[in-house]
């Protein structure tokens, strides 16, 4: 690499660690490492020309378009203009289409693989005592989200097959693994809605190679199922579930190891259609697994020693599972990333990693917050977090030597200030107060209520 462009991309990567506080020296502020980012970019860019926006500006970029509130191209363009003047460097004209082929030039392996490693090393840092009996805990669910009606995100994640042509949005169906203690996204699938191998089960069975020998896995009673409990135990994973309603429990059988909480012997079912004769083989013909009756739900799970494991513990681990739709919430409301922007399916799937990759940079200056202040990160708003780096963005990314350190304290002890309230057993119905604006749903495609209203208008102009 030239020696100038090597300085250039030194500068840059100073800047993009400086923006997200990872200037710690202590392991969690280490998650963004200058090495790895530069080894990132080596090995995902290779040699490219150097150009207004090169990969890791537009990265930077897209970075700032997902966690600003206009989302727009043209808004980031203009803190790109602002950025340059701040620098001293030449200004950039206004106009969005180079910063637009510059996403489209940046390689979709790049932000994916920061946003996972990115969660891997937060994990990995993290103190033991943030994880549950020193185990790492994940947790896994699905939920979908739409993006423009283009003909070619309608090829590739068409839209479902209840709504006409032209009414409706494609819609990706995503399933995420999180982290429990420090809520990093660590894996995610994507999919079309409909069609064969869409499900969440059938995006689980791509994300399971990823767990590791003594995690735990909490998961609501959709992915509970004999198959994917087996695999699970194959690979030293233990699991809490709820039981499937279609699943009678009778704790007159099995082996009593309490009230309403006994220990049973699963059977393999019947081979399904999709899945081989090899893997069927290879699956154990029995399970033992643990079902107990507390707090209103009925659990599945492979903690079958009472002594180890009491069944109002195994209430308050599945109880966490909520914290995964919080982050959900999180990344689909507060960084709208529920409604993505891009036109094409290749920058559909750049999107959603970028959108990972910038909620586990706002997650790792959480962990560091906390870490400081002897909290837990799931103690702290990540909307509180979100806000705070935005207002601080400009002072870390310029900060002048020797003061960024300062800079960033200042930040993380405001950041341990963002508590979030106890509400134990907190419960809100799914129902909303405001009542939206009265709007008629579209019925049919927008090219033919164009027409109509323009052969109305003609009829008027002929009247008249």
């Amino acid at each position: 690499m030239h020696g100038n462009k090597k300085q250039q991309l030194l500068a840059q990567v100073g800047r993009f660690r400086a923006r997200f506080a990872q200037s710690g020296s202590f392991a969690l502020g280490q998650a963004l490492s200058k090495e790895r980012l530069m080894h990132w970019i080596a090995g995902e860019v290779g040699p490219y020309r150097e150009r207004l926006y090169g990969p890791l500006s537009t990265l930077m970029l897209f970075i700032e378009q997902v966690l600003s509130a206009d989302h727009s191209c043209q808004d980031t363009v203009a803190r790109g203009l602002s950025n340059r003047v701040a620098l001293g460097q030449s200004p950039s004209s206004l106009p969005t289409g180079a910063y637009c082929k510059a996403r489209t030039r940046l390689p979709p392996a790049l932000p994916t693989r920061a946003a996972r490693k990115v969660g891997e090393r937060l994990c990995a840092a993290q103190p033991a005592h943030w994880r549950w009996r020193g185990r790492e805990v994940k947790l896994i669910d699905g939920t979908t989200v739409s993006m423009p009606d283009t003909n070619a995100n309608q090829a590739r994640f068409p839209q479902p097959k209840s709504q006409k042509r032209g009414c409706g949005f494609p819609i990706v169906r995503l399933v995420a693994i999180v982290s429990l203690s420090c809520g990093a996204v660590l894996e995610w699938a994507l999919s079309p809605y409909e069609g064969k191998n869409t499900g969440e089960t059938a995006l689980f069975w791509r994300l399971k190679e990823h767990l590791r020998p003594g995690n735990v896995v909490i998961a609501d009673r959709y992915y509970t199922s004999f198959f994917i409990i087996a695999a699970l135990l194959v690979q030293g994973v233990d699991v809490v579930f709820r039981q499937q309603a279609s699943r009678k429990t009778d704790f007159r059988r099995g082996e009593k190891l309490g009230v309403r909480d006994h220990g049973v012997r699963w059977r393999r079912p019947a081979r399904p259609g999709w899945m081989d004769e090899a893997t069927y083989a290879a699956m154990p013909e029995t399970i033992t697994l643990r079902e107990v009756r507390v707090g209103g739900y009925t659990l599945v799970s492979t903690f079958t020693a009472v002594k180890n494991v009491h069944k109002e513990e195994l209430l308050a681990l599945y109880r966490q599972r909520w914290q995964l739709e919080l982050d959900l919430r999180a990344i689909k409301t507060v960084m709208q990333m529920d409604i993505l922007r891009c036109k094409t399916p290749t920058m559909v799937e750049k999107e959603i990693a970028v959108h990972f990759l910038a909620y586990n940079l706002v997650r790792a200056v959480m962990a560091q917050a906390a870490a400081m202040s002897d909290q837990r990160p799931r103690q702290l708003s990540f909307k509180a977090t979100l806000q705070l780096l935005n207002a601080f963005e400009i002072n870390l990314r310029h900060a002048p030597r020797g003061a960024l350190s300062e800079r960033c304290a200042i930040l993380l002890k405001a950041l341990a200030q963002c508590q979030l309230p106890e509400r134990p057993h907190r419960v809100e119905p799914r129902v909303v107060k405001r009542r939206p604006r009265w709007t008629t749903w579209m019925q049919k495609p927008r090219h033919v209520l164009r027409a109509r209203l323009r052969r109305r208008q003609e009829r008027r102009q002929w009247v008249a």
